[in-house]
């Protein structure tokens, strides 16, 4: 499902003209005559898809500032462009300092609506990272934080929510790097314990002989000869949630000690005295088959029904294609941000393209740090399939565009794109001006497809050309055509 742009106008010709352009630049558009049509457009299920809202100033039943405000005041803090005539310029002034990202001045052009809409989503991308780092550094994620298009991801948040209503122990189980700590963060933000701790636990990281110690505790001196006292992570999350990653491993001994803290509600600390009582919401994870690791008495039956109560599988990222879009924006618009990349305004559509039929076999951590390499590679405004190699061979094989000579999408190119006759690599603006000679060709001329296509605007484009010594050239190819 493509990006949403939400138009609220009472115009219908401007609602129409708008709504044209917006489909053009390969957007899906939405319209409301008014401000309650389009707070009713957001509650319903496209309410999910829109990332965008053109509202124009004098939209009636609720407009300007106060307009601004309804539909900024939602959950999703969607950004807003206003849209005003020539002399209503006091009003653009109001609604700017309410909130608005930018603003366009009718007639708009096409050219600069594409401006304004791909600034504006940058943005929001950067406001709602923002937040939600501001939210997971607080431990209050909610499942509006995680990026989910697809239906098997909805069924998990669906039966995430579900586990978020009860005290029910949770089981997590999935593939390494699937997102199992992030629903987990979700389901503590969505309880009635989210304004208590959230402790994580990685069961895989902590050395077998001071796991008792971690969880537990330990009075002074009582592990090894160390002089303090440790609380243990059980008495760090009272009253909140644990998060046990990785519980399959837990030594034979722990398990028999985590049996009895769930019988009883009751911890032990080493070298203590007596038990301490604990309120704790447990969310397991798990790699592996905890029912395979029963059979093969490697893991505790009786614990293994404790922590199954609620079983939610996590499905691969190859399962759930539909969402890569979506998590590659997130993450580039997360790592423009913290890498000063300020100018990477996206992804191209050859690129998401490419991703997406990768099958990601470490899954959505694998991603994300491949997205991270290309923001930090990134030199021009639009992450390309340039930037992601890797992928290209995985999924092009070695006759791939990237670090492959002979590769040729048309017959007459010659040797390559991106390597001379001699195998060396071409000068990075000789491959430029190939590209943009063989996508002039390819659309027939047609700039603005060209421009698109090339994930540049038409103005960068006519610059290129000039900057490259092309103009002429590309003005007589397109005089023959």
């Amino acid at each position: 499902m493509s990006t949403a742009v939400l138009i609220v106008d009472d115009d219908p010709v401007q609602r129409r003209l708008l709504a044209h352009s917006v489909e053009r630049l390969g957007y899906r558009p939405l319209a409301a005559a008014n401000v309650r049509e389009a707070l009713f457009h957001l509650a319903t299920a496209d309410g999910d898809a829109v990332s965008l809202v053109i509202l124009d100033c004098a939209a009636p039943a609720d407009g300007g500032t106060a307009a601004l405000a309804r539909l900024r005041g939602e959950e999703r803090a969607i950004p807003v462009i206003v849209q005003a005539g020539q002399g209503e310029m006091d009003a653009v002034g109001e609604a700017m300092r309410a909130g608005a990202v930018d603003f366009v001045v009718k007639p708009v052009t096409t050219e600069r609506l594409q401006v304004s809409i791909e600034n504006a989503l940058r943005l929001g991308a950067l406001e709602g990272e923002l937040q939600r780092i501001k939210r997971a550094a607080a431990g209050t994620l909610t499942f509006d934080d995680i990026v989910i298009r697809s239906p098997a991801m909805e069924r998990v948040i669906g039966l995430a929510r579900r586990a978020a209503a009860s005290q029910i122990p949770v089981l997590i189980e999935g593939e390494p790097g699937v997102g199992k700590e992030l629903v987990a963060r979700a389901i503590h933000g969505s309880s009635e314990r989210k304004a208590r701790p959230f402790r994580v636990v990685n069961c895989a990281t902590v050395p077998a002989a001071l796991l008792d110690a971690v969880l537990f505790g330990h009075d002074k001196g009582a592990a090894g000869g160390a002089g303090d006292r440790l609380a243990g992570k059980f008495r760090d999350a009272d009253k909140g949630t644990l998060f046990l990653g990785e519980v399959g491993i837990l030594p034979p001994a722990t398990q028999a000690r985590l049996v009895r803290v769930l019988e009883t509600g009751e911890i032990e600390p080493l070298g203590a005295r007596r038990p301490l009582p604990v309120d704790v919401r447990l969310v397991s994870a798990t790699t592996r088959s905890l029912i395979d690791l029963v059979k093969e008495g490697r893991f505790r039956e009786d614990l293994y029904y404790r922590l199954n109560v609620f079983p939610i599988r996590m499905p691969p990222l190859r399962e759930r294609r539909e969402d890569i879009a979506d998590l590659v924006r997130h993450f580039a618009a997360r790592f423009a941000a913290e890498e000063g990349k300020a100018f990477v305004r996206g992804v191209s559509a050859e690129a998401l393209e490419l991703l997406e039929r990768h099958d990601w076999p470490g899954n959505v951590r694998q991603l994300e740090n491949t997205v991270f390499r290309a923001v930090v590679l990134a030199e021009s405004a639009w992450l390309t399939p340039a930037e992601f190699p890797q992928v290209v061979h995985h999924v092009e094989g070695p006759a791939s565009l990237v670090g492959a000579p002979g590769w040729n999408p048309v017959p007459d190119a010659g040797p390559g794109v991106a390597f001379d006759e001699a195998g060396e690599v071409r000068p990075l603006a000789e491959v430029e001006a190939r590209m943009i000679r063989l996508a002039i060709a390819r659309y027939d001329g047609r700039m603005t497809e060209v421009a698109r296509k090339l994930g540049i605007g038409r103005s960068t484009l006519y610059r290129k050309l000039k900057e490259l010594g092309l103009e002429a050239g590309v003005t007589e190819d397109i005089a023959a055509a």
